[in-house]
């Protein structure tokens, strides 16, 4: 099968390879899928540079997001079926035609979704509802403020903050991602190449601020937001896509009475998987009553892999970018 493969480590464009390489075989609690579609998430972008927590020994596949059509089940699956489509993570990276799932942690697409919409689903909207919901306690009336708000799990906290009853306000880089903001649901977008978010925070709460921060950027981002952080606001750290993994001030949080909240939603896997269960439950309902939807820029195909997720790595993508063999 057709796979793309890493042999050294750099930027996307210059180290991804394409490959025919053997078909897998799903072991024991293991399911081989035919990728329906896989989508660009960030971590790939730093698989790609050797800067994630998680380093496979060269050469590997990357691709850590799909939606799956089961083709065979290894010795011990029960309750899956061919045919069957499934999300979740990849065992040998999503970036190929064929690749393997684990079958306790593969989970139903929700019908609601096309293959590109549901391969996009899983991250971005489990790492929004655990941030706000389970790390944050984000409630009704509260005001989020969500940066890179057209961004991959930017643009999922947007809908989820709207969904919980917040006023939210999206921070975005240009025209084209504060118009995608605006068009997610946010109810103030801040152009932060031509605006002061600080400013403009401070302006529509009163002075108040925010009540919870959903920040996936890190370094300066991180340093300004605690300057428009609410009293008992909660700062969630989502990751540092920015490049720079800041230091936080305690006695400032102190001083201030708020919280810097820490979510490494993948943990759960290992500590509580069902919770993660519970929450596709909430997710698939809240698609089904049309209050989430993935937004879905790009859908490539395979051999368009290195091109997008270089894109994604220098900014220039707005939402998720979905590869589709």
């Amino acid at each position: 099968m057709k796979a793309w493969q890493l042999n050294s480590c750099g930027e996307p464009e210059d180290v991804l390879e394409v490959a025919d390489v053997p078909r897998p075989v799903p072991g024991p609690g293991q399911l081989l899928v035919r990728v329906l579609a896989a989508a660009a998430n960030f971590p790939d972008v730093l698989m790609c540079r050797g800067g994630y927590q998680v380093r496979p020994p060269l050469p590997f596949t990357p691709g850590v997001e799909l939606c799956g059509e089961v083709v065979a089940a290894g010795p011990g699956v029960t309750g899956v079926a061919p045919g069957d489509r499934l999300i979740g993570g990849s065992i040998g990276g999503a970036f190929a035609e064929l690749t393997l799932m684990n079958a306790a942690s593969a989970l139903p697409a929700p019908d609601g979704l096309d293959d590109a919409e549901a391969a996009a689903f899983f991250v971005t909207y489990q790492t929004g509802w655990f941030g706000l919901h389970r790390r944050a306690r984000l409630a009704a009336g509260e005001t989020l403020l969500v940066h890179a708000a057209a961004g991959g799990v930017g643009s999922g906290a947007v809908q989820l903050g709207k969904a919980a009853g917040a006023r939210v306000i999206g921070v975005a880089g240009g025209q084209r991602k504060a118009e995608a903001a605006r068009a997610l649901g946010a109810d103030v977008v801040i152009d932060r190449n031509t605006q002061d978010f600080v400013e403009v925070v401070k302006e529509v709460t009163g002075g108040r601020g925010a009540d919870v921060v959903y920040d996936p950027v890190g370094g300066d981002t991180y340093a300004r937001s605690t300057k428009c952080i609410a009293f008992e606001g909660r700062i969630l750290i989502i990751g540092f896509a920015g490049g720079t993994i800041q230091s936080a001030a305690l006695n400032h949080a102190l001083i201030k009475n708020y919280s810097i909240v820490g979510l490494h939603w993948g943990l759960y896997q290992s500590k509580n998987p069902q919770l993660i269960k519970d929450c596709h439950a909430q997710l698939t309902k809240m698609v089904a009553d049309g209050a989430i939807r993935p937004l879905v820029s790009e859908r490539l195909g395979l051999d368009e892999v290195p091109a997008g997720v270089q894109r994604l790595a220098d900014g220039g993508t707005v939402g998720r970018v979905v590869f589709v063999p």
